[in-house]
């Protein structure tokens, strides 16, 4: 009789320690999926946000380089410092510690640069 209700026990403990298994093989493919689904998005964004400003900043540069007044010469240094902050990015390093703090600062230069320096266009 002891050794039919240890069988009983003895089950629920292994269908408990199955089922635990088998949900944490689920739920750890199921997080590696919408992981890597949100790292491409989210990626992406930012991708096309810098790939943004670059274009910004390279197309201006290049329109006020035939400029020689004091005014330009300081949009082109502004410019430049953005063009460089960019190409200094770490884009094929996500686990790099001040990627969001760079990307804070590249966000800061463009406003900078984009919002006061070339609305007033010489």
């Amino acid at each position: 009789m002891a050794d039919m209700f240890d069988g009983i026990v003895m089950a629920e403990q292994r269908f408990h320690g199955e089922g635990y298994q088998e949900g944490y093989a689920e739920g750890s493919h199921i997080g590696i999926a919408e992981g890597r689904r949100y790292g491409a998005l989210h990626g992406a964004k930012i991708g096309s946000e810098i790939g943004c400003y670059l274009g910004f900043a390279l197309t201006w540069h290049c329109l006020l380089q035939k400029c020689t007044d004091e005014k330009s010469s300081k949009k082109i240094r502004a410019l430049e410092s953005l063009i460089g902050m960019i190409q200094k990015f770490p884009y094929e390093d996500p686990t790099y510690d001040k990627l969001q703090e760079d990307l804070e600062k590249i966000r800061g230069k463009f406003k900078q640069g984009s919002c006061h320096q070339l609305s007033q266009v010489t």
